[in-house]
């Protein structure tokens, strides 16, 4: 039997090797399905353009922490006053005359029942 000491050493680089490019692979699809995912759930995004005098409904984060069952996330109807860059309102609250700058995205146009 013969024994060949260049064989050990070059089997397990070619394993390294194929370690290698199997990992390469899975990183190639993992790119793919985020990116997939993001092209998704960027679709599902609605986009909201705002305007002053509309009324909208601010939700209330802080319910999320507490829970209610039945309470409703989303809190009275406010006026914007002014549109801000980025996204940015300056809501009125008319029961209460009080003004806050609130994110866009945690407002959603209000619909008055008939």
């Amino acid at each position: 039997m013969n024994f060949d000491p260049q064989e050990p050493g070059e089997k397990r680089l070619l394993q390294l090797n194929e370690l290698d490019e199997f990992r390469l692979k899975a990183f190639e699809n993992a790119r793919i399905y985020k990116e997939r995912a993001k092209r998704w759930h960027d679709k599902k995004i609605l986009k909201r353009e705002f305007k002053p005098e509309q009324q909208v409904l601010l939700y209330n984060s802080r319910l999320k922490i507490f829970p209610g069952k039945l309470k409703s996330k989303w809190t009275s109807p406010y006026l914007i006053t002014k549109v801000l860059p980025y996204g940015s309102l300056k809501l009125l609250d008319e029961a209460t005359k009080d003004t806050i700058t609130a994110n866009g995205h945690r407002a959603k146009h209000y619909l008055e029942g008939p």
